[in-house]
């Protein structure tokens, strides 16, 4: 068999980072990791090719190349998605789909022959003996959630990795909690699964055999869910192995709030050579995190929180909503008002959406309130559902959040307030390469010379330099994410937004 892996383009969101990768001459952020995955698990005695439709085009020579496509896809990139789908049926080539968007719409893809659906683990092998007998079926799912032994090690051979600014592991699935707006319990359950001690190593080792230095993002939606794992087993260990590797991978992850109650577990982040978190704030107004059940975001000083993470040495990225039905009209002044006086200087700010699955969703088509098809998308304006707040002033509010936040007074504030407030870890990271210098002066010349704002780029280059020197290729990484956020929110607003229209 020859076998064609799929990627199809993410559109042009916080997460992309499309932007930012431009000033280091990198195509994606992040390869991916869940077809790399896939595609261990084909018999070794097939041919694999993989094409990430982010980084390089998909022709229709890879297309008649493959006795079988493989596509894997999340929500947002459902539009490349059809694009791909509809040239390889064209083709005559057979399609073979799985990842979180088929999960729950299969029944819109009529042209996908069979649908892999759920944990791989499960699904896969009965796809493949079923196929080796001449009769597979279209569709295959399961609610069974697999132990994590049975995943392989990525097939990183499939990849270019210099086309990547990071790469990526996973470690657990699951999350304890169960916030109403979030699909990952439908996906993934609500008891964390996680990989052994030796498994993490392998992929360690796997990613250094093959050549990569620099960045690793593990792509666990709450990494800390077990916690107990964590601290007795698995992060002692990477410590020693980034001991014995002289600290060749510089970690994130995503958590929840609660890490910041428990120093043991960010000292021991920081030894393993972890330095930032993306956490779910969501909202600071108490009303809404009730609604939502964000239990663990309740009773608590969210600030203080977030600058007990950065003490340790975790910068946090945050994750943001507006759009709840207990969001009171003055919601987006106290959202920019927490967000700056945070020093949260990445804060991913989105409209509520219901995905199908979720709690939220099945609450919205009771009160007969779902609108349109989700997106995946949260920055794109559209909501699937009917707001209880008028919809103009929501989506003006929301506006008015991107367009404050990101403008560059506020933003080079806030990373002024993160430098004060961060105390990394007395260790290194990684190595420099030939795009951080690329990146210091492209961003010199853009942030400092061209653009609006250079005025606030040089009050804090200058005050970086002279206070917090250790951190200056911090700061330059931060100016080049903001040049990101801002031309993202540039394509939302489209306009400059009147504070006034935002009620």
């Amino acid at each position: 068999m020859n076998i064609l892996l799929v990627y199809p383009r993410y559109p042009d969101t916080f997460w992309s980072f499309r932007h930012a990768l431009k000033m280091i001459s990198k195509k994606a952020s992040l390869p991916p990791l869940g077809l790399l995955t896939v595609a261990s698990m084909l018999p070794a005695s097939w041919a694999k090719k993989l094409v990430d439709v982010n980084v390089s085009p998909l022709s229709d020579r890879d297309i008649q190349w493959a006795d079988y496509v493989f596509i894997g896809a999340m929500e947002a990139q459902r539009e490349s998605t059809e694009q791909v789908i509809a040239r390889c049926h064209a083709l005559g080539a057979k399609i073979v789909a799985g990842g979180p968007m088929f999960a729950t719409i299969h029944d819109q893809f009529p042209k996908v022959d069979h649908f892999v659906l759920n944990e791989a683990e499960v699904t896969l092998p009965q796809f493949l003996v079923d196929l080796d007998r001449g009769v597979p079926k279209r569709i295959y799912e399961t609610q069974e959630r697999p132990s994590l032994a049975q995943t392989p090690t990525p097939m990183w051979s499939l990849l270019n990795m210099r086309k990547y600014s990071s790469m990526n592991i996973q470690y657990s699935r699951g999350c304890p909690f169960n916030c109403e707006f979030c699909d990952i319990v439908f996906l993934n359950g609500r008891v964390p699964r996680t990989k052994s001690r030796n498994q993490m190593i392998a992929e360690l080792d796997a990613l250094y055999s093959a050549g990569w230095r620099g960045g690793v993002f593990v792509v666990d939606d709450n990494f800390i869910g077990n916690k107990k794992a964590l601290k007795e087993d698995i992060l002692p260990a990477v410590v020693e192995w980034q001991r014995q590797h002289r600290m060749a991978f510089a970690f994130s992850t995503e958590a929840s709030i609660n890490l910041a109650d428990d120093d043991d577990l960010m000292r021991l982040l920081g030894d393993a050579g972890f330095n930032r978190v993306f956490v779910g704030i969501e909202t600071p107004n108490e009303e809404s995190l009730v609604e939502c059940s964000k239990s663990q975001n309740r009773n608590r000083n969210l600030v203080d929180s977030v600058k007990r993470m950065q003490n340790a040495g975790l910068e946090v990225q945050g994750g943001f909503i507006v759009g709840f039905d207990s969001d009171p009209l003055s919601i987006f002044k106290t959202q920019i008002n927490f967000i700056q006086n945070s020093g949260i200087v990445s804060a991913m700010v989105g409209l509520l959406n219901a995905p199908p699955g979720t709690r939220l969703y099945q609450r919205l088509k009771e009160e007969n309130r779902l609108k349109t098809a989700f997106t995946g998308n949260n920055t794109d304006l559209t909501l699937n559902f009917i707001p209880k707040m008028n919809r103009e002033t929501l989506i003006n509010g929301y506006k008015l959040i991107l367009h404050t936040i990101y403008s560059p007074k506020q933003y080079y504030e806030r990373i002024w307030t993160f430098l004060d407030e961060y105390k990394p870890r007395a260790i290194g990271y990684g190595r420099i390469q030939l795009y951080h210098i690329e990146a210091l002066i492209k961003s010199m010349w853009l942030f400092g010379v061209w653009q609006k704002g250079r005025f606030y780029y040089w009050r804090v280059f200058a005050g970086t330099i002279l206070k917090h020197p250790k951190l200056f290729p911090t700061y330059i990484t931060m100016t080049v994410y903001g040049y990101h956020f801002r031309k993202v929110m540039e394509k939302v607003i489209g306009i400059p937004v009147e504070k006034s229209t935002a009620g």
